[in-house]
């Protein structure tokens, strides 16, 4: 194959074309850990909110800690037959910010744990955020009014008593993950 020598006009088009192609990659595959870590995260709330009402034992909420576990366990199985492909800058800023997030949930779990503060309202501000994040990086609106609906409804479990609080948790998660997780499948079926 021999190296053509590009002018500025077709230099803007590949660098154009590229990020494109890794949108649209980044729309196609995204459903996905939207939907496994939505309805992982769906079920444990259920877990613990049953856990909760029949023991109220605070042990219960140690259940949580299934969520990561599930949620990569499944993901590394799913990924076993894909295609592989080269990660791009925009594949890294996902998987950042995904990152960031994900041990920032994490550090404010555990610290829930030594000190009394309210989790709920923390987790699901900062799952809105990274959603958010992703819908604009990926410059796909429905993902990006779910992570606003879920960074605008943190306030909600103030509003709830007790064990409630979980089942309002699993809603906004709902509303946040499984919801473009399915727009984002349905898009690339398409």
């Amino acid at each position: 194959m021999e190296d053509k020598i590009l002018n500025e006009k077709e230099s803007l088009e590949l660098i154009s074309q590229m990020i494109r192609n890794t949108q649209q990659r980044l729309k196609e595959g995204n459903g996905k850990p939207f939907l496994i870590f939505g309805y992982t995260t769906i079920a444990i709330s259920m877990i613990v909110y049953s856990l909760l009402t029949l023991t109220q034992s605070n042990l219960s909420h140690l259940a949580w800690f299934g969520i990561p576990v599930i949620g990569f366990v499944i993901m590394y199985l799913s990924k076993k037959n894909e295609v592989k492909y080269s990660k791009t800058y925009i594949d890294r800023i996902v998987i950042n910010i995904w990152t960031v997030i994900g041990a920032s949930v994490m550090f404010v779990s555990i610290a829930a744990i030594f000190v009394r503060i309210p989790v709920m309202p923390l987790l699901i501000l900062l799952l809105g955020i990274a959603t958010t994040l992703t819908g604009l990086t990926i410059r796909f609106k429905p993902v990006i009014f779910c992570g606003v609906f879920g960074m605008a409804s943190c306030v909600l479990p103030y509003a709830m008593n007790g064990y409630n609080q979980v089942l309002m948790y699993a809603i906004c998660i709902f509303v946040m993950m499984v919801i473009p997780g399915h727009i984002l499948h349905l898009k690339s079926r398409k």
